[in-house]
């Protein structure tokens, strides 16, 4: 119990104190116009207020992910608590402000724009690629998980194909319309059930007395599973997520100013991270390790998170809190979609005012993603996970080129941007759904990958200093009086 309320207390210091050092190394600019009002378009481009935004970023980013990702976890023991305080503060509220802010100062530009700019066409072109798939992924997953969770409260008349059918058909309504007429109105009332489920949870925990272990470095996993790398891409949304990286963008576009950018970017990702925190408490303690292991092989996360809420909040707060965590996977599927058209539409150039033009972008994903369904859950959360760290990666480093640019402390994305680089390479050379080479041989050629990685972050950034132009780091350059 002390490790828990020890690690909620220095992720909420983490915000005050980190979160503004990494304000200040950005150097926000309150008079300068954001996205929201310099490319005001009544789509995506809509100025909304802070507590809005905060909200509708909490919900974009969170899905599943900060609670089956944590319950997953859980398997490892307590050494999971320390990579979601350590992983949220230092690497994953950087992550998203960064992206967030850079993503303002560029036209509310998307990752592979970004990419594209500060690392180079070649990586454009990948990170396009790489961006739609972990989306395609996102959005399938998060159709999947809310449908078995809400089959366990529906009559068995309502089969899983007509509820998938149903999320789809809410799914193409949000994508399609603008931003502030179906997100910006209801999200705020989901962020708010979503975050009083999770203190009904965690407060139970705190009340009951759960036993929740202490902080041990001890590999508990049932099945010997390594803690490095798969912890790191187990646990991601709560710690680190590449898939915010497509979702900050969104918000960036409705930013009013960006001294907001701290609590909306910064602040919502260590709110995730209080999110794993509870889930990963509750699955260690209602459960010991082989326990929980079962009850995932029976049922996966979701017959986990149908348990613990009925047993902490009983059979009416149960199923609130149920009803929240179906919320999320929901709301952030279908901003995934929304990000994947913007993505695409940014890519090809084509403009979304037009109804017609986000029709023809949208439905070849929803198809798609309707065909990614029939695959198996276990096999596609894998290969999300992938995905979702190397998007990661890859984010931390387009941040640490930017400050880099203008000569500011890049180390506070570079030195998490290299650990991820040697943990995504190093899983996709070891596992079976890469290379499945021995974990010695993946270890040593992820070392020599991270290695070329920053010879080449370095090359990179002396020959843009060195050139005859000078840099324009932002989109557009304007005199602040």
């Amino acid at each position: 119990m002390v490790t828990f309320i020890v690690s909620i207390i220095l992720l909420v210091i983490g915000y005050f104190t980190y979160g503004k050092f990494v304000e200040r190394v950005f150097g926000v600019k309150e008079a300068r116009p954001t996205p929201a009002y310099a490319n005001q378009d009544g789509i995506d481009y809509v100025p909304m207020g802070t507590k809005r935004n905060s909200l509708i970023q909490l919900l974009n980013i969170a899905g599943v992910g900060p609670i089956f990702g944590p319950i997953l976890g859980a398997l490892y023991g307590p050494v999971a608590f320390l990579w979601i305080v350590l992983g949220a503060i230092f690497a994953g509220a950087v992550h998203d402000y960064l992206t967030g802010m850079i993503s303002i100062r560029n036209r509310g530009a998307h990752l592979p724009e970004l990419a594209g700019k500060f690392l180079g066409n070649v990586m454009k072109h990948v990170v396009n690629g790489f961006s739609v798939l972990l989306l395609l992924l996102v959005g399938t997953v998060f159709v999947t998980a809310p449908a078995a969770l809400i089959d366990n409260l529906t009559p068995g008349w309502l089969t899983i194909g007509m509820i998938i059918g149903l999320i789809f058909v809410y799914y193409i309504v949000a994508t399609m319309l603008p931003i502030d007429k179906i997100i910006g109105r209801v999200y705020p009332i989901f962020g708010a059930l979503l975050v009083i489920s999770a203190l009904g949870i965690g407060g139970g925990l705190v009340i009951t007395g759960a036993p929740i272990p202490e902080l041990s470095f001890t590999n508990m996993h049932p099945e010997g599973l390594a803690i490095f790398p798969l912890l790191f891409l187990t646990i991601s949304c709560g710690a680190l997520s590449g898939f915010h990286a497509t979702q900050s963008p969104i918000i960036s576009r409705t930013t009013q100013n960006e001294k907001q950018g701290r609590k909306i970017f910064y602040g919502m990702m260590i709110t995730e991270a209080v999110i794993a925190m509870i889930w990963a408490a509750a699955a260690m303690s209602l459960f010991h390790g082989t326990d929980l292991n079962a009850i995932l092989n029976g049922g996966g996360p979701a017959a986990v998170v149908s348990e613990v809420s009925m047993v902490m909040l009983g059979a009416i707060g149960g199923t609130l809190a149920v009803i929240g965590v179906i919320i999320l996977p929901i709301t952030s599927g279908d901003t995934a979609f929304r990000s994947a058209r913007m993505i695409i539409a940014d890519y090809f150039k084509i403009g979304q005012i037009k109804r017609r033009n986000r029709l023809f972008i949208a439905f070849p994903l929803f198809g798609l993603s309707v065909a990614l369904t029939q695959i198996d859950f276990t096999l596609l959360w894998r290969y999300f996970s992938w995905a979702n760290q190397s998007t990661a990666m890859i984010a931390l480093w387009v941040g640490a080129m930017y400050l880099a640019l203008q000569g500011k402390n890049h180390w506070i994305s570079s030195i998490p941007a290299t650990f991820m680089t040697m943990v995504t390479t190093t899983y996709i050379l070891n596992a079976d759904i890469g290379l499945g080479l021995s974990m010695d041989v993946s270890l040593i050629g992820a070392a020599f990958v991270t290695i070329i990685a920053i010879i080449l972050f370095s090359v990179k950034l002396r020959k843009e200093l060195r050139a005859d132009q000078p840099f324009k780091v932002d989109e557009v350059e304007r005199k602040i009086a």
